[in-house]
């Protein structure tokens, strides 16, 4: 028999999958709490949008409260054994176990590579330069490449080949990258960053699919086909179909049936993961960055939390409903708000430069709920004042709440919605692209 969920209970079992039915730590979060949460994301995707703070330092907050970002730099972007970049979702931190999972997907650009109209095809020269340059000098930044390279040589050398070379060789699996300093990488041999006993095991192509498929539903709680397939970005359905079946035979898997998942009318297939709990409730208050695994996949996020979700980056200010780069806000067990946040360092403030309330939020107890985090918020960027605009259905509400904690500098500025003028122009980030790709339409090929 299929068991039935209702749509709270496939929401809060969802929400226990990805950390939010435990308490933040009373103390200082420490590096043993951001494996912890790594352990149940298995990805922490990165981006390079820095409005507020990058995308990256956003799930642990929201799942820690407030942490220095400095610990983060240390586990992730120093040179470590723990953790290392790769096309998981998109640009993601993974455990550097997990190397060999990924094996597929970098011969997949290797096959893509070796034909002669593609870019790497006809520019074989210049990524053997790299890998000796590599080879003799070890992790180098794209800088320190193109400082190096012979300029006699005209424009074979151009900057963008260096770029391009260095993306196909990291995405083929040669290179890896082997630490950031700000938000600038280093390259290197993979040998030279992945343990060899890591490098050198073999995983078959259906075993690595059912293990991806494996921790996508333990990251998800319950999920549909669709949700397991986008969790790693595996295009290939019918091998995603078979690890399922066999982990339905296994009993990883329980097929069940959400009240209200549905299309045209009909339930979606689902499952949950054995492991997944099902919390009487959730009591999270929290501010999610649009990549956070709760709802990177836009369809999950309206079928599980009547969220519908877009960035509006590009879009036109005059034309944006929310705001440049809006963050859902979790209450509960609900997506309650969107609030567009932007770190004014100048004057030491967090603009709220949008906040509006979703349809499923009880304007008034979670006012409360959402001033507390961004006051919290506030304090984790080492802000001193928060600043409310007036546009947005929940900006009022929110002023007043902050404005009704205690210690909370609050102020209000006018956003240029509410007078008419134009907005100063944006520059627009990477929005989960990865940086510097160069051809990130290969990239959805590539996953099939």
């Amino acid at each position: 028999m299929t068991d039935t969920l209702s749509s709270a209970q496939a929401r809060r079992m969802a929400l226990a999958a990805q950390g939010f039915s435990r308490a933040r730590p009373t103390t200082a979060p420490t590096t043993r709490h951001i494996h912890r949460v790594m352990d149940r994301l298995g990805v922490l995707q990165i981006d390079s949008v820095n409005v507020f703070a990058r995308s990256h330092y956003l799930p642990l907050f929201s799942r820690l409260g407030s942490y220095d970002p400095a610990l983060l730099d240390r586990v992730f972007l120093s040179r470590t054994t723990h953790y290392v970049e790769y096309l998981a979702h998109e640009a993601t931190f993974i455990p550097v176990e997990d190397w060999p999972l990924w094996r597929f997907r970098m011969e997949r650009f290797r096959r893509r590579g070796a034909d002669p109209d593609s870019w790497a095809g006809q520019n074989a020269q210049t990524l053997s330069w790299v890998l000796d340059e590599l080879r003799a000098q070890g992790p180098l930044r794209p800088a320190d490449l193109r400082a190096d390279a012979p300029r006699e040589r005209g424009t074979w050398w151009d900057w963008d080949d260096v770029k391009l070379a260095l993306e196909h060789l990291w995405r083929t699996g040669d290179v890896a990258i082997s630490g950031r300093k700000g938000f600038e990488r280093s390259y290197a041999l993979a040998e030279h960053v992945i343990p060899d006993h890591v490098r050198t095991r073999e995983v078959s192509y259906s075993d690595s699919i059912r293990e991806l498929i494996r921790r996508a539903a333990r990251s998800s709680g319950v999920a549909t086909m669709a949700d397991l397939a986008d969790y790693y970005r595996i295009r290939d359905r019918a091998t995603i179909s078979r690890a399922v079946a066999d982990l339905v035979d296994e009993g990883e898997l329980v097929p069940v049936r959400v009240r209200g998942w549905e299309r045209n009318g009909r339930p979606l297939a689902a499952w949950r993961h054995r492991d997944a709990v099902l919390p009487r409730r959730i009591d999270a208050a929290a501010l999610l960055t649009p990549f956070d695994p709760v709802v990177w996949f836009r369809d999950r996020a309206l079928r599980a939390f009547d969220l519908d979700y877009r960035i509006e980056i590009y879009v036109p200010a005059e034309k944006r409903r929310y705001g440049y780069y809006s963050l859902p806000v979790l209450v509960g067990d609900r997506v309650v708000a969107r609030v567009d946040l932007k770190a004014e360092r100048a004057t030491s403030t967090l603009q709220v430069q949008s906040a509006w309330w979703e349809p499923q939020a009880d304007t008034g107890a979670d006012a409360e709920r959402v001033a507390s985090e961004l006051a919290l918020a506030a304090t984790w960027q080492g802000l001193e004042h928060v600043s409310v605009s007036g546009w947005g259905t929940a900006a009022d509400g929110l002023h007043r709440a902050l404005s009704a904690l205690p210690a909370v500098s609050v102020r209000r500025h006018v956003h240029a919605r509410e007078t008419g003028e134009p907005s100063e122009p944006e520059e627009p980030g990477e929005l989960g692209r990865h940086e510097e790709s160069g051809k990130p339409e290969e990239l959805e090929e590539a996953t099939r």
